[in-house]
């Protein structure tokens, strides 16, 4: 047991400050903003406070609220199932490891929002002109994001390794 400790400790110490930068940042916009008050930093960027009881885009937002035990269902069995994951392999696939911690870290700042509130809080939203709006997010969506983005480059990487590992032969 102390071994596989040993092997996720890093892994999970990464997501706990990811999860902590989540927390503290959408504590802070919630100290600081009402809800829907938008505050413009760039041309196409503001910081809002916006609300999201769905998933990804709202998805199921306005499903009646079973979506929160659903999605927190769904969030433990990811953490579960990473945490096993990390374990086999967290000290020989680098970077599959740090894109399955990325998803983690994202999946329990989300999971403690559903908890604690029953809706996610997002603050991060992109736009064009004001009049094409991208979904607020926040800090443990672009975890997640990212997390696949890297899973994505580290399947395309390990493909590429085994075609040339096949036309060697």
């Amino acid at each position: 047991m102390t071994a596989i400790l040993k092997r996720v400790q890093r892994w999970w110490a990464l997501a706990i400050a990811i999860y902590a930068l989540d927390w503290i940042t959408k504590q802070s916009v919630e100290a600081s903003l009402h809800y829907g008050q938008e505050i413009p930093f760039l041309p196409f960027f503001d910081l809002t406070l916006r609300y999201n009881t769905g998933a990804a885009f709202s998805f199921l937002a306005e499903a009646g609220g079973w979506q929160r035990w659903f999605f927190s269902l769904i969030a433990i069995a990811v953490v579960v199932g990473i945490s096993w994951r990390l374990s086999k392999i967290g000290h020989t696939h680098k970077l599959e490891a740090l894109s399955l911690t990325l998803i983690m870290a994202g999946a329990i700042g989300n999971l403690h929002d559903r908890l604690a509130y029953g809706h996610v809080i997002d603050f991060l939203q992109f736009h064009w002109q004001s009049v094409w709006y991208f979904p607020a997010f926040n800090v443990a969506d672009s975890a997640i994001t990212v997390g696949v983005i890297l899973m994505l480059v580290d399947s395309f990487r390990s493909g590429q390794k085994g075609k040339e590992h096949d036309s060697n032969k």
